[in-house]
């Protein structure tokens, strides 16, 4: 997104129903305000609280036990309290491939349908969140003892702020008559859940296929978040199939949550979106545009190599389009290169990026396979590499009749331009030692990345706003709900999957398969494609990597092997059209229309899985440096 201008153009964007609701605007504006101040200096505190445990442990010699705890739950809290933002923003991840095709009477009938669901979800939470938080509150943490109904809390104030706020664009969206009649709808259907029994628990395995395949595609496809659409499958699988109570349910949720590790993705958004408003970005980007710029087809290899550095950085694909998109587009245009190309490439090489790290990917699939983080971090430079130089051979292809650049090559820009980047070249460097060195953890590195940011990028911005300040930190909480309400309610959803004995079927059929390693692992690209396509990436990960992670390695695949090629795969997947989320998004920020540009993806993406089989065949590739 230039991720910014898609979060506000969103943001702002309302349905035809009622206008002149000012009080409505009023309330709604002033309670979005309160939760992201709140949410915003949660945040700050945690970035702080990081920076002191780093500080004292490693210079101080003094380490502070209780960090860690504090830490955590204040990442509960804004990351729930994001997630209420985010569907505020309207920026959940789902599906509009569909509902695009429909006349706009339909397409709203639809979404009014979308509304019911969601809105059912959340009243279904509601009562088990209340009952989680009695349970839990005699629970108390190791270090302070605080009650573990604190971070339950952070739940249910989600829930009641999402409902309100679902509320709001159900009005505007609609006639008062309709509204009132979605809402009547929700509590009858919430109200003839909780009091009907497990009607299809005969149906068995069936079940699995109606609820988690027919049930969550359908949800998806009329335009429920993906997220909610999982979360939504996995609630009426329970509550009509069996008697387990959804406090459980709501446990499992909130467990899918309560990982340390987790608090390293709105790190690294943070400094992602810190390092475009710097400048630091365009600063690397200009370096290599100086260096190999001229050549025919330059730019594209510029385009390469840039989203290579900054995806060392940001983390997040989003964000490495959105600075490098805007920059290098026009340059390239002009140079004859096609609207279509130029987006195919930028989509094409932040999927090839996916391994780069400290990519949130690679974060998350050690976060839910126990596989270490560190090894992933040095396991994804080589494949990353492999993957651009395939690009590459295919930019040598597509650019024969693109003229040079009329400028040579200026030995003094190079070394002027070399000297501004130097700060920005060095930063992926300092997060790798700082893991590897062991001066920080995974999640404490971050906030090496945003401390040496904010003091080195100030000094090159010559000042720095703090209005920007509290921007960084909303935008980087609204995404931050984006990715955690995933995580969570897909975990919820696998460990159903776990529960219904679909795990071991799976594990079965995945290991019985003829050929061994190699058929699993083809197997496993075309899948992963596929999941990255639909499910778009981080549900696919959630969902599938606890499941087949295990199933490699019984069949003599390393995991570290085995995380790069399904990575890869589904970044494949995430970008292709007609399906692949980040395809528009890419579309999005270098502003072409994804028709234009669709067939343009065919040889990049063929370079890309050509790439990935190599990857699959050769497993130095993602382990000879561990």
């Amino acid at each position: 997104m230039a991720a910014t201008d898609l979060i506000a153009a969103d943001a702002v964007s309302h349905g035809s129903g009622h206008t002149g609701l000012s009080p409505l605007d009023r309330l709604e504006s002033g309670l979005g305000r309160l939760v992201d101040i709140v949410a915003a200096a949660l945040l700050l505190v945690d970035i702080v609280l990081l920076g002191w445990a780093v500080t004292a442990r490693y210079l101080l010699n003094v380490p502070i036990t209780w960090i860690e705890e504090v830490a955590m739950l204040v990442f509960l809290w804004f990351g729930m309290l994001g997630v209420a933002s985010a569907l505020r923003r309207k920026i959940h991840l789902r599906l509009t491939f569909v509902l695009s095709k429909f006349a706009p009477e339909r397409r709203a009938g639809i979404e009014r349908i979308a509304h019911v669901v969601l809105l059912v979800f959340l009243l279904k939470l509601v009562v088990p969140t209340l009952q989680l938080v009695e349970l839990n509150h005699i629970v108390t943490t190791p270090n302070l003892s605080i009650p573990g109904s604190v971070p339950v809390l952070a739940s249910l104030v989600s829930i009641v702020l999402m409902a309100v706020f679902l509320l709001i664009q159900m009005w505007r969206a609609s006639s008062a008559r309709a509204v009132l009649a979605q809402i009547v709808i929700a509590v009858a259907i919430a109200i003839s859940l909780e009091r009907t029994p497990p009607l299809l628990a005969d149906l068995g395995n069936l079940n699995l296929l109606l609820f988690f395949g027919v049930g969550v595609m359908a949800l998806i496809v009329i335009g429920v978040p993906i997220a909610f659409a999982f979360g939504a499958a996995t609630v009426g699988y329970f509550t009509l199939t069996s008697d387990l109570p959804l406090t459980v349910i709501v446990g499992r949720i909130n467990e899918g949550m309560s990982h340390f590790i987790l608090l390293t993705i709105p790190l690294f958004i943070f400094l992602g979106i810190q390092i475009q408003y710097t400048g630091m970005a365009r600063a690397m980007i200009n370096f290599v545009a100086a260096l190999i710029g001229s050549a025919r087809g330059g730019l594209s290899y510029v385009m390469l190599c840039a989203m290579y550095l900054v995806s060392g950085i940001s983390g997040a694909k989003a964000a490495d389009m959105a600075a490098i998109g805007p920059i290098l587009a026009p340059a390239m245009k002009d140079r004859g290169a096609k609207e279509g190309d130029i987006v195919a490439l930028l989509a094409v090489s932040a999927a090839a990026a996916e391994t780069i790290p400290p990519s949130l990917v690679l974060i998350i699939m050690g976060s839910v396979t126990g596989i270490s983080i560190a090894a992933l971090f040095i396991g994804g430079l080589v494949p990353a590499v492999v993957c651009m130089l395939a690009l590459a051979v295919a930019v040598w292809l597509r650019s024969r009749n693109e003229r040079r650049g009329e400028e040579k090559r200026d030995l003094k820009l190079i070394g002027k331009t070399f000297v501004i980047a130097m700060p920005a070249l060095a930063l992926p460097l300092i997060i790798r030692a700082a893991v590897l060195e062991g001066v920080a953890t995974a999640t404490e590195v971050a906030v090496i990345g945003i401390a040496y940011v904010a003091v080195v990028g100030t000094v090159m911005m010559r000042g720095f706003s703090l209005a920007r300040m509290g921007e960084i930190l909303v935008e980087t909480v609204a995404l931050t709900g984006t990715i955690m309400i995933i995580i969570a309610l897909a975990g919820a959803m696998s460990w159903a999957l776990t529960q219904s004995g679909f795990a071991d079927t799976l594990v079965s059929l995945m290991t019985g398969l003829p050929g061994g390693k190699l058929t699993f692992l083809a197997v496993s690209i075309v899948a992963f494609i596929i999941f990255g396509s639909i499910l778009e990436g981080i549900p696919a990960i959630v969902l599938f990597g606890p499941l087949l992670v295990p199933v490699a390695q019984s069949l003599g695949v390393h995991p570290v092997q085995y995380a790069m090629v399904v990575l890869l795969s589904m970044g494949l997947g995430l970008f292709s059209p007609p399906f692949g989320y980040g395809y528009y998004t890419a579309c999005a920020i270098a502003k072409v229309s994804p028709d234009d540009a669709m067939w343009n993806m065919v040889p990049y993406l063929v370079a890309l899985l050509v790439a990935i089989v190599l990857i699959a065949a050769f497993p130095w590739l993602s382990i000879g440096f561990l």
